[in-house]
């Protein structure tokens, strides 16, 4: 297993891993194109994969523009395999280096990411739109999350 920086050639693996996934799902997937994920792993902010065997297994992107996770997703068949904490480690720890603006996200309401976000510290702020929760992350939590957490 392999944790890197996602490149624009892995944007078609990326965007097989956004659709395979069984919550959070677009209810089109052509409303996230190809361009939206060059712009935001080249020009807002970073992505990184998990990489097992040269497949893309997940990937999280976050955007320094919106000061906003954009993305953390995994193929269902790799779940609860500590990919997802791995990936969302390496995607704050990298924030958190650019900027000490607090990050947020939304993710859908009483699903496994609800509950990982939780789990991993992040703050219920609300809701985003009617569908889903609104949370957030700030310098200071993430510090004292991840000191706590060594």
């Amino acid at each position: 297993m392999m944790i890197r920086e996602a490149k624009i050639d892995d944007i078609k693996q990326i965007q097989i891993v956004r659709n395979s996934v069984t919550e959070n799902t677009l209810s089109n997937p052509n409303l996230v194109t190809d361009q939206d994920c060059e712009e935001f792993i080249t020009v807002r902010g970073k992505g990184w994969v998990c990489e097992i065997d040269k497949q893309i297994v997940g990937f999280a992107i976050a955007d320094l523009k919106e000061n906003n996770i954009w993305a953390l997703f995994l193929d269902p068949k790799f779940e609860k395999k500590g990919i997802g904490q791995l990936l969302h480690k390496t995607m704050l720890d990298w924030y958190f280096t650019q900027t000490k603006e607090k990050v947020w996200l939304g993710t859908a309401f009483n699903t496994r990411a609800e509950q990982f976000y939780r789990k991993a510290g992040w703050t219920e702020v609300g809701t985003h739109g009617t569908k889903e929760i609104k949370f957030e992350m700030t310098f200071n939590d993430w510090t004292t999350s991840t000191t706590a957490q060594h």
